[in-house]
């Protein structure tokens, strides 16, 4: 009776494979009145290697087309430094939780404590996780808001940008950004508002956000879509980069 139950769960998960790699159930059937326990055996080899192959491809497209600067994971992270709220937990970051939840993360801290890393290790964990990413610099995709939407091409990139599943946007505040850039992004930010989560990194406390997009009103306004569903990590201690700088040896 096992070697029974034994084959009869091979061919579920046979026939799982089936479904997941589209294909018909014929080769269930056909193990059922034809097959061999060994040729069921490698069929179910040949259909789970097959698996294995399409998820690295898809893993590594995704990868591809988030366009991280640099890979960044979160192995021998130095996360003393960083504050999370009683609302979140590591494990959020670490296993996406926060992403499903269509929540967003506010890094705040000083230039070089950690907050580019850790957005970055988090997005690629995303991806690793089969959902869809997109990074930018806030500079960066103003610029390409910007050329989209002189170019005609706006509703693309927006089309774009709202397939995503995580959208990460790094140095806000930076520089400043003009009328028309402020307006740009912020439909950014409201067309993803409970659609997806942001992850924002930013040296700039909210009160000084009216002074970077040119607008307190429209800065309340991005405040309050991100604040909504929202965690704040605040970021300390001495900056990483000067901390580890050659210019200090002696």
């Amino acid at each position: 009776m096992s070697a029974i139950r034994e084959r009869e769960a091979l061919r579920a998960e046979i026939s799982v494979f089936c479904k997941k790699l589209v294909l018909s159930q014929r080769a269930v059937q056909l193990c059922e009145t034809e097959a061999t326990p060994r040729q069921e055996e490698f069929l179910h080899r040949v259909l789970s290697e097959e698996m294995e192959s399409r998820e690295r491809s898809r893993r590594a497209r995704l990868l591809s087309r988030a366009g991280f600067p640099v890979y960044k994971t979160l192995d021998g992270y130095e996360r003393h430094g960083v504050k999370l709220p009683s609302s979140l937990q590591w494990s959020d970051l670490t296993e996406g939780t926060f992403i499903e939840g269509r929540r967003n993360l506010v890094l705040y801290g000083p230039v070089g404590t950690g907050k580019t890393h850790l957005a970055i290790a988090a997005g690629l964990r995303a991806c690793e996780l089969g959902m869809t990413v997109k990074f930018y610099t806030v500079a960066e995709l103003v610029m390409r808001l910007a050329e989209a939407k002189r170019g005609g091409t706006l509703e693309r990139l927006m089309s774009e940008i709202q397939r995503c599943q995580l959208l990460i946007l790094d140095e806000w505040g930076y520089i400043p950004v003009d009328k028309d850039g402020s307006q740009l992004l912020f439909r950014v930010i409201a067309d993803s508002y409970e659609s997806r989560s942001l992850v924002i990194t930013t040296n700039l406390e909210f009160s000084r956000w009216g002074t970077v997009f040119t607008d307190d009103q429209m800065a309340a306004a991005m405040i309050n879509r991100l604040a909504h569903h929202g965690h704040l990590l605040v970021f300390e201690g001495e900056s990483y980069r000067m901390k580890h700088a050659l210019m200090k040896e002696r």
